[in-house]
């Protein structure tokens, strides 16, 4: 022991920081592991997390539920109008993004949002009437998940607005989003003024016809492919999908000049498309929700099949568990502020367009969109950073998804809750702010990442509903 005191010691220094501090100080070189124990230091769920490591049960229902997920197929089938197309979506009812929530308790933009719908509806004719059916009951609301939808940001889908129609040509499964309204003051923001009421109404007039044309000559669209080649020329596909609007955009020109569509229809479309590069991102939420929803209902599995949030809760859905979700508070995004705007102005994260991250797209695929940083922070050494990191999270990497910043290394892919409890390293997320006074719109964009909280409680539960491999 004396001889070892004597030699320059090289320390491996698990736990505080201030450890490896005081030996630096003392002359000696330590090099310091950021780790921390699992399951936020608590023991219970510790223990749970220990029960489902190489359970076989779980081992086989993640390599089931895995599979199904890389073996979807969506397909851009259709556009159909939502009251016709979504399951369940009957009378007056209104989808919002995220975990259940009642009306008294909704965020500002969302209530806003729910407000506009009711407008464009007609089942009032001003904004006091629209929020006295809101509050007395007399209109539905419901999480679009539970109806195989997604939406951006409040997530609002009433039933006439025109929708995607994906499906999963592998599996079967159809998934639906609405459409990008742009950016400035939009419905999923909030905003229900009559400009906004008005562009909606052409959307569900025009855009959405002669789209429903237009793919019906196409005769359907494989999204992986079109998705994949964006992530080649700098998107992530959630909040950068300039390339994948423009592919898009290319695939739907020459086919609308072969179905019959008005010729200033089409030119009004194509301009509404060529002037919003998020246009994409509607259908590549559709596309993720369809691969997700394969994977989801195999009993025991630990994969993540959805993360959504709605201005004031953050949840999960493991494929193991159903239809329930986890929850916790929705973190304030602490991003790239717009001139004039703050923290103290921002609405908690909101949206359902995490689904892209569940997929292993959006904050997972970073690397692969460097500029992004210009708009949600950090530089594009941070971006590839990111992608590194959440590949010690998920069960494995999407071979039709490559990043070029790695060599052309498939993305990082199937967000395992064991992982994500084990190593306390929090899903990713690329996200847009939205104002906390509803019709204010976007005021900024961040990075932020899933709250441990959820994951912690889906693991004590998928624990409890499993026979211990120990016995």
């Amino acid at each position: 022991m004396i001889g070892l005191f004597s030699e320059n010691l090289e320390i491996v220094n698990v736990g505080l920081t201030s450890f490896g501090d005081n030996i630096r100080k003392a002359g000696g070189r330590s090099l310091d592991l950021q780790w921390r124990p699992p399951a936020d230091s608590d023991p219970e769920v510790g223990w749970k997390l220990a029960t489902l490591i190489n359970h076989p049960l779980v081992e086989t229902a993640n390599e089931r539920a895995y599979q199904a997920y890389l073996s979807a197929q969506p397909v851009l089938e259709g556009v159909g109008i939502a009251g016709e197309e979504l399951p369940g979506f009957n009378g007056r009812m209104i989808l919002y993004s995220g975990p259940p929530i009642s009306w008294e308790d909704m965020c500002g933009p969302v209530q806003g949002a729910i407000i506009g719908a009711i407008l464009l509806e007609g089942w009032a004719n001003d904004i006091k009437a629209a929020r006295m059916l809101a509050k007395n009951g007399d209109v539905c609301f419901a999480p679009t998940h539970h109806h195989n939808a997604v939406g951006p940001m409040a997530g609002v889908i009433s039933p006439s607005m025109p929708v995607w129609i994906v499906r999963n040509q592998e599996q079967g499964n159809r998934a639906y989003c609405n459409m990008n309204e742009g950016l400035g003051k939009v419905l999923r923001f909030g905003a229900n003024g009559p400009d906004v009421i008005e562009r909606l109404r052409w959307m569900t007039d025009v855009l959405g016809p002669v789209l429903k044309k237009v793919v019906e000559k196409l005769g359907g669209l494989e999204l992986k492919p079109l998705m994949a080649q964006a992530l080649h020329m700098g998107d992530e596909v959630h909040n950068r999908n300039v390339a994948a609007s423009s592919l898009l955009l290319r695939k739907l020109i020459p086919t609308a000049l072969e179905a019959g569509v008005s010729s200033a229809d089409f030119a009004a479309v194509a301009r509404f498309i060529a002037d919003n590069d998020h246009f994409f991102l509607n259908l590549s939420m559709a596309a993720c929700k369809a691969m997700l929803d394969a994977a989801s209902g195999v009993p025991h599995s630990s994969m993540v099949t959805a993360m959504a949030r709605n201005g004031v809760m953050f949840g999960i859905r493991l494929s193991g568990l159903g239809e329930r979700w986890f929850t916790t508070r929705a973190p304030v995004v602490n991003g790239l502020y717009f001139p004039g705007y703050s923290l103290s102005d921002a609405a908690p994260d909101l949206g359902d367009s995490s689904i892209t991250e569940t997929a292993g797209l959006g904050g997972f695929a970073m690397a692969a969109a460097p500029a992004i940083v210009q708009f949600v922070g950090g530089t594009p050494h941070d971006a590839i950073a990111h992608s590194r990191e959440m590949a010690n999270i998920t069960l494995g990497c999407n071979g039709a998804f490559t990043l070029p910043a790695f060599d052309f290394t498939a993305t990082p892919a199937g967000i395992d809750v064991r992982r994500v409890v084990d190593t306390g390293i929090e899903p990713l997320i690329n996200t847009g702010i939205a104002h906390k006074e509803a019709g204010i719109g976007q005021i900024g964009a961040g990075i932020t990442s899933a709250p441990i909280a959820c994951f912690n409680q889906a693991v004590a539960v998928l624990a409890d509903e499993l026979p211990s491999w120990f016995e």
